[in-house]
Protein backbone atom coordinates (compact mmCIF):
# COMPACT_ATOMS: atom_id res chain seq x y z
CA UNK A 1 0.00 0.00 0.00
CA UNK A 2 1.32 3.51 -0.57
CA UNK A 3 0.98 5.43 2.11
CA UNK A 4 3.18 8.89 2.82
CA UNK A 5 3.49 11.48 5.23
CA UNK A 6 0.99 11.54 7.88
CA UNK A 7 -2.24 8.81 7.53
CA UNK A 8 -5.09 9.34 9.98
CA UNK A 9 -8.07 8.93 9.95
CA UNK A 10 -11.67 9.35 12.25
CA UNK A 11 -12.10 7.01 15.09
CA UNK A 12 -15.52 6.20 13.45
CA UNK A 13 -13.87 5.15 10.58
CA UNK A 14 -12.06 2.59 12.43
CA UNK A 15 -13.48 -0.30 10.73
CA UNK A 16 -13.79 1.09 7.37
CA UNK A 17 -10.76 -0.18 4.95
CA UNK A 18 -7.99 2.64 4.20
CA UNK A 19 -6.65 3.57 0.97
CA UNK A 20 -4.86 7.04 0.15
CA UNK A 21 -6.11 9.61 -2.40
CA UNK A 22 -3.85 12.50 -0.92
CA UNK A 23 -1.64 13.13 1.41
CA UNK A 24 -1.03 16.37 2.74
CA UNK A 25 -3.67 19.03 3.24
CA UNK A 26 -4.41 21.80 0.42
CA UNK A 27 -4.81 24.63 3.45
CA UNK A 28 -2.85 24.02 6.16
CA UNK A 29 -3.52 27.65 7.95
CA UNK A 30 -5.48 26.63 10.67
CA UNK A 31 -3.98 28.39 13.84
CA UNK A 32 -4.65 25.38 16.12
CA UNK A 33 -3.48 22.25 13.74
CA UNK A 34 -0.34 21.27 13.02
CA UNK A 35 -1.62 17.83 11.90
CA UNK A 36 0.04 18.30 8.28
CA UNK A 37 2.53 20.52 8.96
CA UNK A 38 6.03 20.72 6.51
CA UNK A 39 4.17 18.70 4.45
CA UNK A 40 3.35 18.86 0.93
CA UNK A 41 -0.06 18.15 -0.50
CA UNK A 42 0.01 15.81 -3.38
CA UNK A 43 -2.93 13.37 -4.61
CA UNK A 44 -2.08 9.93 -5.69
CA UNK A 45 -1.21 8.72 -8.90
CA UNK A 46 -4.05 6.73 -10.56
CA UNK A 47 -1.94 4.10 -11.10
CA UNK A 48 -0.82 3.98 -7.34
CA UNK A 49 -4.51 4.21 -6.81
CA UNK A 50 -5.33 0.91 -8.50
CA UNK A 51 -2.29 -0.70 -7.57
CA UNK A 52 -3.76 -0.49 -3.83
CA UNK A 53 -6.84 -1.58 -4.57
CA UNK A 54 -5.60 -4.26 -6.08
CA UNK A 55 -4.18 -5.41 -2.91
CA UNK A 56 -7.31 -4.43 -0.99
CA UNK A 57 -9.12 -6.65 -3.38
CA UNK A 58 -6.60 -9.46 -2.45
CA UNK A 59 -7.36 -9.39 1.09
CA UNK A 60 -10.79 -7.47 1.83
CA UNK A 61 -12.67 -8.11 -1.60
CA UNK A 62 -16.00 -8.01 -0.13
CA UNK A 63 -15.27 -4.84 1.57
CA UNK A 64 -18.55 -2.71 1.78
CA UNK A 65 -17.05 0.95 3.17
CA UNK A 66 -13.27 2.68 1.89
CA UNK A 67 -12.03 5.66 3.82
CA UNK A 68 -10.17 7.73 1.22
CA UNK A 69 -6.90 9.27 3.51
CA UNK A 70 -5.53 12.59 3.60
CA UNK A 71 -6.65 15.85 5.01
CA UNK A 72 -9.16 16.85 2.31
CA UNK A 73 -9.31 14.21 -1.28
CA UNK A 74 -12.62 15.83 -1.86
CA UNK A 75 -10.89 19.13 -3.29
CA UNK A 76 -10.15 16.73 -6.44
CA UNK A 77 -12.31 18.10 -8.95
CA UNK A 78 -15.32 16.32 -9.79
CA UNK A 79 -13.69 14.40 -12.83
CA UNK A 80 -11.12 13.38 -10.86
CA UNK A 81 -13.36 12.17 -7.92
CA UNK A 82 -15.59 10.35 -10.76
CA UNK A 83 -12.77 8.49 -12.27
CA UNK A 84 -11.32 7.24 -8.49
CA UNK A 85 -14.85 6.24 -7.47
CA UNK A 86 -15.84 4.60 -10.78
CA UNK A 87 -11.59 2.83 -10.37
CA UNK A 88 -13.08 1.84 -6.85
CA UNK A 89 -16.08 -0.14 -8.54
CA UNK A 90 -13.98 -2.18 -10.86
CA UNK A 91 -12.06 -3.59 -8.12
CA UNK A 92 -14.61 -3.62 -4.90
CA UNK A 93 -18.15 -4.53 -6.28
CA UNK A 94 -19.78 -5.02 -2.82
CA UNK A 95 -18.06 -1.05 -1.66
CA UNK A 96 -21.44 0.49 -1.20
CA UNK A 97 -19.56 3.80 0.66
CA UNK A 98 -16.78 5.71 -0.27
CA UNK A 99 -15.98 8.47 2.81
CA UNK A 100 -13.34 11.23 3.13
CA UNK A 101 -12.56 13.94 5.38
CA UNK A 102 -13.33 17.53 3.20
CA UNK A 103 -13.73 21.18 3.76
CA UNK A 104 -16.05 23.69 3.23
CA UNK A 105 -13.86 25.23 0.68
CA UNK A 106 -13.57 21.63 -1.38
CA UNK A 107 -17.41 22.04 -1.69
CA UNK A 108 -17.61 25.38 -3.07
CA UNK A 109 -16.62 24.70 -6.93
CA UNK A 110 -19.03 21.84 -7.38
CA UNK A 111 -22.71 21.97 -8.59
CA UNK A 112 -25.14 19.96 -7.11
CA UNK A 113 -25.76 18.03 -10.02
CA UNK A 114 -22.19 16.69 -9.94
CA UNK A 115 -22.59 16.05 -6.11
CA UNK A 116 -25.51 13.96 -6.91
CA UNK A 117 -23.91 12.39 -9.52
CA UNK A 118 -20.67 11.91 -6.92
CA UNK A 119 -23.36 10.38 -4.56
CA UNK A 120 -24.76 7.61 -7.01
CA UNK A 121 -21.26 6.38 -7.31
CA UNK A 122 -21.02 5.73 -3.67
CA UNK A 123 -19.18 8.66 -2.25
CA UNK A 124 -20.65 9.43 1.12
CA UNK A 125 -19.94 10.09 4.13
CA UNK A 126 -18.06 13.38 4.36
CA UNK A 127 -15.98 14.81 7.49
CA UNK A 128 -16.00 18.15 7.83
CA UNK A 129 -14.10 20.09 10.30
CA UNK A 130 -15.95 23.22 10.42
CA UNK A 131 -15.32 23.22 14.69
CA UNK A 132 -17.35 26.43 14.97
CA UNK A 133 -20.00 28.06 13.52
CA UNK A 134 -18.97 31.36 15.17
CA UNK A 135 -17.44 33.90 12.81
CA UNK A 136 -14.96 35.49 15.70
CA UNK A 137 -14.49 31.71 16.00
CA UNK A 138 -14.00 30.94 12.90
CA UNK A 139 -11.78 33.89 11.72
CA UNK A 140 -9.19 33.60 14.94
CA UNK A 141 -8.89 29.87 14.12
CA UNK A 142 -8.19 31.51 10.83
CA UNK A 143 -10.23 28.31 8.61
CA UNK A 144 -10.77 30.54 5.75
CA UNK A 145 -14.71 30.94 5.25
CA UNK A 146 -17.66 31.79 7.68
CA UNK A 147 -20.87 30.79 9.23
CA UNK A 148 -22.63 31.84 5.94
CA UNK A 149 -20.65 29.75 3.79
CA UNK A 150 -20.83 26.49 6.12
CA UNK A 151 -24.71 26.90 5.41
CA UNK A 152 -24.72 27.37 1.39
CA UNK A 153 -22.15 24.25 0.72
CA UNK A 154 -24.08 22.04 3.28
CA UNK A 155 -27.26 22.73 1.95
CA UNK A 156 -26.14 21.21 -1.59
CA UNK A 157 -25.24 18.38 0.37
CA UNK A 158 -28.28 17.91 1.84
CA UNK A 159 -30.07 18.51 -1.83
CA UNK A 160 -27.41 15.87 -3.46
CA UNK A 161 -28.28 13.40 -0.43
CA UNK A 162 -24.64 13.41 0.81
CA UNK A 163 -24.59 12.63 4.28
CA UNK A 164 -21.76 14.65 6.27
CA UNK A 165 -20.41 14.71 9.83
CA UNK A 166 -19.71 18.03 11.81
CA UNK A 167 -16.50 18.63 13.95
CA UNK A 168 -17.27 21.11 17.13
CA UNK A 169 -14.01 22.29 19.18
CA UNK A 170 -14.90 23.61 22.65
CA UNK A 171 -11.84 26.07 23.76
CA UNK A 172 -11.07 27.61 20.68
CA UNK A 173 -13.07 30.78 21.16
CA UNK A 174 -10.52 31.14 23.97
CA UNK A 175 -11.09 32.78 28.10
CA UNK A 176 -14.95 33.98 27.94
CA UNK A 177 -15.87 33.37 24.29
CA UNK A 178 -17.23 30.02 25.01
CA UNK A 179 -21.17 30.93 25.25
CA UNK A 180 -21.46 32.78 22.37
CA UNK A 181 -19.13 30.15 20.40
CA UNK A 182 -21.71 27.56 21.57
CA UNK A 183 -24.87 29.06 21.31
CA UNK A 184 -23.79 30.59 17.68
CA UNK A 185 -22.72 27.18 16.78
CA UNK A 186 -25.38 25.62 17.86
CA UNK A 187 -28.00 27.87 15.79
CA UNK A 188 -26.01 27.41 12.82
CA UNK A 189 -25.71 23.53 12.79
CA UNK A 190 -29.45 23.57 14.23
CA UNK A 191 -30.25 24.72 10.34
CA UNK A 192 -28.49 21.66 8.43
CA UNK A 193 -28.17 17.72 8.57
CA UNK A 194 -25.00 16.65 9.87
CA UNK A 195 -25.63 12.86 10.77
CA UNK A 196 -23.64 13.16 13.90
CA UNK A 197 -21.06 15.91 15.56
CA UNK A 198 -18.07 14.60 17.28
CA UNK A 199 -16.77 16.85 19.27
CA UNK A 200 -12.77 17.82 20.38
CA UNK A 201 -11.76 19.98 22.81
CA UNK A 202 -8.69 22.61 21.85
CA UNK A 203 -5.44 21.09 23.12
CA UNK A 204 -2.36 23.38 21.96
CA UNK A 205 0.60 21.76 20.76
CA UNK A 206 4.04 23.84 20.42
CA UNK A 207 4.72 23.71 16.65
CA UNK A 208 0.90 25.47 16.44
CA UNK A 209 0.03 29.28 15.07
CA UNK A 210 -2.30 29.33 18.43
CA UNK A 211 0.17 27.94 20.82
CA UNK A 212 2.42 31.09 20.04
CA UNK A 213 -0.75 33.32 19.89
CA UNK A 214 -0.85 32.20 23.86
CA UNK A 215 2.48 32.43 25.05
CA UNK A 216 2.28 36.30 22.99
CA UNK A 217 -1.05 37.11 25.62
CA UNK A 218 -2.30 37.13 22.21
CA UNK A 219 -4.84 34.00 22.58
CA UNK A 220 -6.12 33.34 26.58
CA UNK A 221 -7.67 29.57 26.79
CA UNK A 222 -10.21 28.33 27.99
CA UNK A 223 -10.41 26.53 31.43
CA UNK A 224 -11.35 23.22 31.75
CA UNK A 225 -14.49 23.64 33.90
CA UNK A 226 -15.07 26.76 31.04
CA UNK A 227 -15.58 24.28 28.07
CA UNK A 228 -17.81 21.26 30.02
CA UNK A 229 -19.67 24.47 30.49
CA UNK A 230 -19.87 25.30 27.12
CA UNK A 231 -20.30 21.42 25.44
CA UNK A 232 -23.88 21.94 27.51
CA UNK A 233 -24.62 24.99 26.16
CA UNK A 234 -23.98 23.87 22.66
CA UNK A 235 -26.26 20.59 23.50
CA UNK A 236 -28.80 22.57 24.97
CA UNK A 237 -29.07 24.86 22.01
CA UNK A 238 -28.88 22.19 19.11
CA UNK A 239 -32.25 21.82 17.91
CA UNK A 240 -31.73 18.88 15.49
CA UNK A 241 -31.70 15.41 16.10
CA UNK A 242 -28.32 13.80 15.68
CA UNK A 243 -26.07 11.87 17.59
CA UNK A 244 -23.04 13.60 19.57
CA UNK A 245 -20.12 11.83 19.91
CA UNK A 246 -17.50 13.84 22.98
CA UNK A 247 -15.39 10.86 23.51
CA UNK A 248 -12.16 11.57 22.02
CA UNK A 249 -9.37 11.63 24.04
CA UNK A 250 -9.36 15.29 23.82
CA UNK A 251 -12.63 15.60 26.13
CA UNK A 252 -11.60 15.44 29.65
CA UNK A 253 -15.00 13.06 30.62
CA UNK A 254 -15.85 11.16 27.47
CA UNK A 255 -19.82 10.94 26.32
CA UNK A 256 -22.22 10.19 23.61
CA UNK A 257 -25.93 10.91 23.57
CA UNK A 258 -28.45 10.45 20.94
CA UNK A 259 -30.20 14.44 20.82
CA UNK A 260 -32.71 15.49 21.79
CA UNK A 261 -33.94 12.15 23.75
CA UNK A 262 -30.80 11.90 25.91
CA UNK A 263 -30.15 15.47 26.34
CA UNK A 264 -31.00 16.02 29.60
CA UNK A 265 -29.49 13.02 30.95
CA UNK A 266 -25.77 14.35 29.28
CA UNK A 267 -26.13 17.65 30.67
CA UNK A 268 -26.42 16.15 34.12
CA UNK A 269 -23.90 14.06 33.74
CA UNK A 270 -21.09 16.60 32.76
CA UNK A 271 -22.72 18.77 35.59
CA UNK A 272 -21.84 16.01 37.86
CA UNK A 273 -17.97 16.32 36.55
CA UNK A 274 -18.47 19.79 37.03
CA UNK A 275 -20.00 19.64 40.67
CA UNK A 276 -17.32 16.93 41.85
CA UNK A 277 -13.60 16.93 39.98
CA UNK A 278 -11.34 19.73 40.38
CA UNK A 279 -10.19 22.20 37.50
CA UNK A 280 -6.69 21.11 38.47
CA UNK A 281 -6.99 17.62 37.99
CA UNK A 282 -8.51 18.67 34.02
CA UNK A 283 -5.45 21.05 33.62
CA UNK A 284 -3.51 18.09 34.39
CA UNK A 285 -4.75 15.54 32.39
CA UNK A 286 -4.81 18.42 29.45
CA UNK A 287 -1.34 18.67 29.89
CA UNK A 288 -0.61 14.74 29.51
CA UNK A 289 -1.95 15.02 26.39
CA UNK A 290 0.69 14.09 23.28
CA UNK A 291 -2.00 13.72 20.77
CA UNK A 292 -5.32 14.04 19.44
CA UNK A 293 -7.75 11.34 19.51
Amino acid sequence: MHFTGRTWRPPYEAHSVIIQATSGCTYNKCRFCSLYKGECFRMSPIEEFEEDLAEIKNYQPNARRIFWTGANPFVMSYENLKLRALTVRDYLIKCQTMAMFASIRDIKPKEVWQLRKLRAMGINGLSIGTESGDDQTLLLANKGYTSEDIIEQCRKLDEAGIEYYFVYMTGLAGKGNGYRNAVNSAKLFSQLNPYFISVDSLTLFPDTELYEMAKRGEFVPAGEKERIEELQVFIQNLQIRTHLLANTSSNFYPVTAFLPKEREKVISELQHILDTVDEAEMIEYRNNLKSLG
